[in-house]
């Protein structure tokens, strides 16, 4: 029997939340927690290698978007793991920035350095992919949101982490940005080891035709009253893993959606992670001590995913994440108009644009790791997440030499222009999900249109069939 036999529950979509999802929450948010550990702890160390490395603000510039280029190329992987599984790259691909975090302490010159924090770059975007989109095909839907949420918190963990130990770090000594850049390799050995052993994901295998493997991994997992008819997926959202199915007429909204919100959403903000202590010293905020400065900024950022992580599923996806454009373009308008205060309105600002991304923040990987079927999934998160580091590269690039040029007032005015244009593109485009099945949320309304007018012109048959 191969277990696709009709069912009357769903037992993974109903699923209580286990140890296993908590365990697989955890290690899937060891990327995150990479990525926000590594954009951020550039910004202590470009302290000391910017007058021992002569750096220029084009070279700062560049060093700082450096790891983010690297997203940016990695994000291209997610076809990998829609390809070949997803189980098979969640252990490996952190050997790769274990290896470059090493060698980091033993660079000569900004080429090095530039070329090795895309390398790490490139090994944290490959795993966005492949950790959100085995997590997502685990997943209760009660749950779901708040599984992928946590995630994004943990990106803000690795941020404030970072602030703190640089910062702490740098009484090493003038060469202490060395020892500083290579402390990435510690978490990411550490990842390695919990990651082994994970399962491969049910739905990708079911889709591979693997049907006894799926069905092994989803009894081990779920029990023995799991069956294959939990994940089976619809037939109108099946076909190859392609490049061009997100952009098809079924999906090319929902690219852009994606692509476009994430992109308005960090590229103001990874600016700001990634030159915090500039950006602080500009406000004349914590001076001598941005590093702890930069840490409190991060830290409110992770405060403000913890009520989204609720209000995903109460408010609804759609109306979250519009109110949080709204609230964050506030923010961000209010440093820009008031650069040089008072106090108030700079920390006014400062935690309205901090509290209010946590929507945004919990949307980046919820949304296409939903909005996509399996065999496109990791591709769309992959692509998605190019499309956004597009944009933050270029912000963190520009960040330095919109401050050296035309300070910190009109720099920030530019980001809240960015944040309003996300607000406008969840406006328009974004869908409501909320306590669909992943099946569900997956299937584009074109394929749902046409299911609905031949579900019609059936009905419509039967009708004059019985009139005759």
């Amino acid at each position: 029997m191969d277990g696709l036999s009709a069912k009357t529950t769903n037992v993974v979509e109903d699923a209580k939340f286990s140890p296993f999802h908590l365990k697989l929450t955890i290690y899937s948010s060891g990327g995150p927690f990479l990525d926000g550990y590594i954009l951020s702890i550039i910004a202590i160390a470009l302290t000391q290698i910017t007058p021992q490395l002569h750096l220029n603000a084009m070279w700062s510039g560049l060093i700082g978007a450096s790891a983010l280029i690297g997203i940016f190329i990695g994000g291209f992987l997610g076809y990998v793991t829609d390809k070949f599984g997803r189980q098979l790259m969640y252990t490996i691909d952190f050997i790769l920035l274990i290896v470059a975090s090493v060698l980091q302490f033993f660079v000569h010159n900004a080429w090095e350095l530039f070329a090795l924090r895309i390398v790490l770059g490139i090994s944290v975007g490959a795993d966005y992919p492949i950790a959100t989109s085995l997590l997502t095909e685990f997943a209760p839907r009660r749950h779901r949101g708040m599984m992928l949420g946590v995630t994004l918190v943990a990106y803000y963990v690795g941020s404030t982490v970072a602030y703190l130990v640089g910062q702490w770090m740098l009484a090493i000594g003038p060469e202490a940005w060395r020892w500083i850049l290579a402390s990435s390799a510690v978490p990411a050995v550490i990842l390695v080891l919990l990651r082994m052993g994970t399962p491969e994901s049910p739905r990708w295998l079911l889709q591979q035709g693997r049907k006894d493997e799926a069905l092994q991994v989803l009894r081990s997992v779920y029990g023995p009253e799991a069956s294959l008819a939990d994940i089976e997926v619809p037939a109108e959202s099946k076909g190859r893993t392609s490049y061009l199915k997100l952009f098809s007429r079924a999906y090319v909204k929902r690219t852009l959606y994606v692509g476009l919100f994430y992109m308005a959403a960090v590229a103001p903000l990874f600016a700001m992670l990634t030159f915090g202590p500039e950006m602080l010293t500009s406000y004349h905020l914590f001076t001598g001590a941005s590093g702890y400065g930069a840490a409190i900024i991060s830290a409110l950022f992770l405060i403000g995913c913890i009520p989204a992580l609720f209000l995903v599923n109460r408010w609804g996806r759609r109306r979250l994440i519009i109110i949080a454009f709204a609230g964050m373009t506030v923010g961000i308008a209010l440093l820009g108009f008031f650069p040089s205060g008072p106090l108030a309105i700079i920390l006014l600002g400062f935690i309205l644009y901090a509290l209010f991304s946590g929507g945004p923040n919990v949307m980046e990987w919820l949304a296409p790791n939903e909005l996509f079927p399996t065999e496109v999934r990791g591709t769309a998160v992959g692509i998605t997440t190019c499309i956004s580091r597009f944009g933050a590269v270029f912000g963190t690039y520009l960040f330095p030499w919109g401050l050296s040029r035309f300070g910190i007032g009109p720099t920030m005015l530019v980001g809240a222009l960015v944040t309003l244009g996300g607000l406008v593109v969840c406006i328009l485009l974004a869908p409501e999900t909320t306590q669909q099945t992943l099946n569900e949320a997956s299937v584009a309304e074109v394929a749902r249109s046409h299911r609905h007018s031949t579900a019609g012109a059936r009905q419509s048959q039967s009708v004059r069939h019985i009139s005759r």
